[in-house]
């Protein structure tokens, strides 16, 4: 079963980036192919009665398992990046952290109005990040397919802040 696979390769790290918190590390996935290959066909089978035209991939994590997916289901993948990083005109969207705010954002033309979008991160913690990414891709004219996500800590009850956004949610492996 692909959860226990991924729960076996992730690492804990206890107290990164502050004190008490225990950091999933999903870098010891990327070191095993299989795994990852493995990933993507549950992620495909997992959504494949959704309707996805664009992939958005979430800075910086959400990069590496997006863009296989786009690939793997010949779509585009569009970055969702920290503010700062694209060259051309963006959109930017500030949200609250726990500790302060922060600011992502997307090009102006990342994607058409009426496109249905899948939006993809390493991990749901919060929900605050992927809501925030919601929120543009609704204000460019896009409509929120469903969310994936590597890792889910549901503890932190991030699912239930985005199901008012789309019910389908896929999380391969919770914690």
């Amino acid at each position: 079963m692909i959860a226990d696979q991924i729960k076996a390769a992730v690492r804990d790290i206890p107290d990164f980036p502050k004190l008490g918190i225990i950091f999933k590390d999903i870098t010891p996935i990327l070191k095993d192919p299989s795994l990852c290959q493995g990933i993507v066909d549950a992620f495909a089978e997992k959504l494949a009665d959704t309707k996805i035209d664009v992939i958005a991939g979430i800075e910086s994590r959400g990069f590496l398992f997006g863009l296989m997916l786009a690939i793997k289901l010949g779509v585009p993948f569009v970055p969702v990046r920290k503010a700062g990083k694209l060259p051309y005109a963006i959109k930017q969207k500030v949200y609250e952290l726990e500790y302060g705010t922060a600011t992502i954002e997307m090009h102006t033309d990342a994607i058409e109005p009426g496109q249905y979008v899948l939006i993809h991160d390493d991990l749901l913690a919060t929900g605050g990040t992927v809501t925030a990414a919601s929120e543009l891709i609704i204000e460019l004219g896009g409509i929120i397919s469903g969310f994936s996500f590597v890792i889910g800590l549901g503890f932190l009850n991030g699912k239930e802040k985005i199901e008012g956004l789309s019910d389908n949610i896929v999380v391969l492996a919770e914690y």
